[in-house]
């Protein structure tokens, strides 16, 4: 499917053809018409030179974009304040200005959008599960961006679509005025007799004709105008649904370019869990923590997957590799310096362990994990979709994230156990657990946090963010305790 020096073949509007660089890239998309509108049904594959770092990053992009449309349409949120966290995010992470915006470059942010969805769909056409959830999050998407899209421009580009809609005739309007009436129960007369009408086939708004909110008849169903963005969702559902099963008939010719395979099994294993990717940068309240804070952090601030290793470290005074490696660089991250590691982790092992043996096995992985031995790789805390997706524990493990490692029955126990805030059988342990089980784990994770921290429901880390990644959580924890100090002391703090 992608092939870096060929050009897109007559049938490349169901394929992805990409021509890639190891230099920078010497074109760039022009204001000469590929871009005309906001809004983009991705018929047309890009036919661009780019490089394989612009490759990545595109599609890293977007995928933070999708994974958290995903999250969001999981946790029930009032469509106000959907919608709110959906353009705060969009805008911080995937701008797409319309066309009256003077400060925007919108060639470049139309580029970028284009690049990351053809990269993706490389990476989620290669099973029916990955293609639904890839077709579910677009449309969200562009659901908001059609929502949110100028009136004029909407217009245009639903001309340029040039979709197979046939307009009801005054005539044939007469005729069924008491049945399209019906379908407007709210409308005043007024509003009623403004309202154009489309004829389209029953399958074309299987939606509406569920709710029964269209009349059909001989087949045709009779859509005002009001309801045009389930025509717009259901065409460009079905075109990319298409567009993707043609392209996991292509995948094969994937494995002609080398570069390309790691990066889309990356992405694909990120989504299946649920995460965008997305390297940690410590925020402003990753201040220094010393062995003997680590107590008191862990019971405040420490999410589940980081209590749950750490209370076992306490009661077995051990950690197989992959538990100390986890729990290790996490607490590299909220702050413990080397001399602090090597300290807590000596204190942690107790007597269970001579100095001696402690020095020649684990000395050495403590300075390794922090860069000061072998590679001297300065290793960064592992993000959810590392912990989810690599080195799947085994049963006498104790690392892993609990929402996906633990049996159901186990989850429930340690929940109850470590946050008295959580009770069997209510309402937030049913949320909790129906996200489990339709694999939505860091859906709730988020629950856990919000739940646990007094914080209104939806808003997750703030902005409505989802936990991606174990600090996140500690940051955000933290930042939350310094707010209600500073409250309780009188000061003036800007709440998130």
């Amino acid at each position: 499917m992608f092939r870096p020096t060929t050009r897109p073949s007559a049938t490349a509007s169901s394929s992805l053809d990409v021509k890639l660089h190891k230099r920078q890239t010497v074109s760039s998309a022009s204001s000469s018409g590929r871009y005309p509108y906001r809004l983009n049904f991705y018929d047309r594959p890009p036919s661009l030179d780019i490089t394989l770092d612009e490759f990545e990053t595109c599609a890293i992009d977007r995928l933070r974009i999708l994974s958290h449309l995903e999250a969001l349409s999981h946790r029930n949120l009032p469509p106000a304040q959907l919608s709110t966290a959906i353009a705060t995010y969009t805008k911080q992470h995937l701008p797409l200005s319309a066309n009256t915006a003077r400060t925007a470059n919108l060639d470049d942010e139309r580029r970028r959008d284009e690049i990351g969805h053809w990269v993706l769909r490389l990476a989620f056409s290669r099973s029916p599960e990955l293609r639904a959830r890839f077709v579910r999050a677009e449309t969200m998407l562009f659901r908001h961006r059609f929502e949110t899209d100028d009136a004029s421009e909407r217009a245009a580009f639903l001309r340029h679509l040039a979709l197979d809609w046939a307009v009801v005739g005054e005539d044939e309007r007469s005729a069924y005025e008491s049945q399209l009436r019906k379908c407007m129960p709210w409308a005043r007369p007024e509003q009623f007799a403004a309202e154009s009408w489309f004829k389209v086939s029953w399958t074309a708004v299987p939606d509406l004709v569920a709710k029964r909110r269209v009349f059909v008849k001989q087949g045709m169903a009779y859509v005002p105008q009001s309801m045009q963005i389930s025509l717009v969702l259901q065409a460009f559902d079905t075109r990319l649904t298409r567009a993707l099963e043609v392209t996991a008939k292509n995948l094969p010719r994937l494995d002609e370019d080398e570069r390309l395979g790691p990066v889309i099994d990356h992405l694909a294993a990120s989504f299946l869990a649920g995460v965008g990717a997305g390297e940690y940068a410590p925020t402003d309240s990753t201040a220094a923590v010393t062995a003997e804070m680590v107590d008191d952090v862990a019971r405040k601030h420490f999410p589940p997957c980081m209590l749950n290793l750490y209370e076992r470290l306490k009661r077995d005074h051990h950690l197989k590799h992959f538990g100390r490696l986890q729990l290790g660089l996490f607490l590299k991250g909220i702050g413990l310096p080397l001399e602090e590691a090597v300290v807590f982790w000596r204190r942690m092992y107790g007597s269970t362990m001579t100095d001696d043996k402690f020095n020649k096995e684990y000395r050495y992985n403590i300075r390794h994990s922090y860069g000061q031995e072998g590679r001297r790789a300065n290793y960064p805390p592992k993000s959810c979709t590392q912990i989810l997706t690599s080195n799947q524990p085994g049963t006498q493990d104790s690392h892993g994230c609990p929402f996906r490692h633990f049996s159901p029955e186990n989850l429930q126990s340690f929940l109850l156990s470590t946050y008295p805030q959580l009770e069997r059988g209510s309402p937030d342990m049913r949320d909790i657990m129906d996200s489990v089980k339709s694999s939505h784990y860091h859906v709730a994770c988020t629950r856990v946090f919000e739940i646990t921290h007094n914080v209104k429901r939806g808003e997750g880390l703030g902005n409505s963010e989802s936990v991606s990644h174990p600090n996140k959580w500690t940051d955000r924890s933290r930042e939350l305790e310094k707010e209600k100090l500073a409250i309780l002391n009188g000061e003036d703090v800007k709440m998130e």
